[in-house]
């Protein structure tokens, strides 16, 4: 292997409440429908190990290491909750970090009828990254790594010179994602087992592959053939792992000098794009996925009518712009889809997989009663 991208998605989701309409109606307010307490909650919890985790990404870079970032609209809407923790990512970047650009609210909107939602919320997420780190990315990824083929052309005509996607079996059919694979946009490919290794098991001691240092992985990656390997790798992750050991921190200052050993260079994936030639992947053009299969998103009746529900929304809302009335719902309807309120729905329990259908639909019922209001 001559290659490998190490990127962090860094996003927490807005939770939504247990609405009851019987409460009574009310205008759409973000704090009726989200549950704002426990999205704080969640956000103090991991703001306390940002620093110690950026720090040590840091002293990584210091030792040839190279990382990139896919922060959500959302995650830097939280942000504005603190002060130390956008200057930690901003001091990474500052050191050559790059950033990968997705749709502002973390959104399931690549799958929506027409590509103006979409590019709309890549514009945003675009002038957000540029007022905040001032860099304009060149790199894009959907949420949950969404293929969708009748978007690429929109991310092209932006500008971006990489695609990065879910390396799943229905596009790789049974081989290793190794390469830079030919599209509108050269496109690589995550690879699951590997990043896997580091999000979910690294600190399970059940694990055959525990403990899990940089030499050992860096030996992994040295076996296998190809030019470049791509980690994706939720950034909270890195939290649980902390509060159960340490180490994992000392595991990324490691890892690049131990990369280097078995003469593997850690690039961002725009530099793997524009170095290796591209492949052909013919799945890439037929096929959709996304992390962990499509399934995960649009699996079941819930989720299809859930997003059914939200582009008649998306609908409701065309021609109006930036009509004051409509604004406040606008803005709740792109919180509303959160591809996290999608994989909720898929809940193994079915019980619970119904309460929040029920629950979710309630508040999509009241976003429609609240346009027809604006309408009169």
């Amino acid at each position: 292997m001559k290659t490998v991208c190490i990127c962090f998605e860094v996003h927490l989701p807005l939770p939504l409440k247990w609405y009851w309409p019987w409460e009574g109606y009310t205008s759409p307010e973000l704090r009726n429908y989200f549950d704002m307490e426990k999205a704080f909650q969640n956000f103090s919890k991991l703001e306390k190990d940002t620093i110690p985790i950026n720090r040590a990404l840091a002293d990584s870079m210091d030792n040839g290491g190279k990382y990139a970032f896919d922060i959500s609209g959302i995650y830097l809407e939280q942000c504005k909750w603190t002060h130390g923790i956008p200057g930690s990512f901003k001091e990474l970047v500052s050191m050559g970090a790059g950033l990968i650009a997705s749709p502002y609210y973390h959104s399931i909107c690549p799958f929506f009828t027409g590509p103006d939602e979409f590019e709309a919320q890549v514009k945003m997420h675009l002038e957000a990254l540029d007022e905040l780190f001032g860099v304009r990315p060149v790199t894009f990824a959907n949420p949950e790594l969404i293929l969708e083929q009748k978007v690429i052309g929109s991310v092209r005509d932006m500008g971006f010179k990489c695609f990065i996607s879910e390396g799943s079996q229905n596009l790789i059919n049974g081989s290793d994602p190794v390469h830079v694979y030919r599209n509108e946009i050269p496109t690589i490919l995550r690879h699951i087992d590997l990043s896997e290794d580091i999000e979910k098991k690294y600190s399970d001691r059940k694990w055959t592959g525990f403990p899990l240092i940089p030499e050992k992985f860096a030996s992994w990656i040295s076996d296998m053939k190809g030019d470049v390997v791509t980690l994706y790798i939720k950034y909270d992750s890195l939290q649980g792992h902390l509060q159960k050991d340490k180490q994992i921190l000392q595991f990324f200052r490691d890892l690049p000098g131990c990369l280097a050993y078995h003469g593997i260079e850690m690039l961002l994936p725009e530099e793997a794009a524009a170095r290796f030639r591209s492949q052909e992947l013919p799945s890439l053009h037929s096929k959709r996925t996304a992390r962990y299969g499509m399934h995960n998103l649009l699996g079941n009746h819930a989720q299809h009518l859930y997003m059914h529900e939200l582009q008649n929304i998306g609908h409701g809302l065309d021609g109006h712009g930036s009509d004051p009335r409509y604004g406040r719902i606008r803005k709740l309807y792109r919180y509303l889809q959160q591809t996290d309120i999608l994989l909720e729905l898929n809940a193994e329990g079915r019980r619970l997989g119904y309460e929040r259908a029920v629950n979710n639909f309630s508040i999509l019922s009241d976003m429609k009663r609240a346009l027809v209001e604006a309408d009169r």
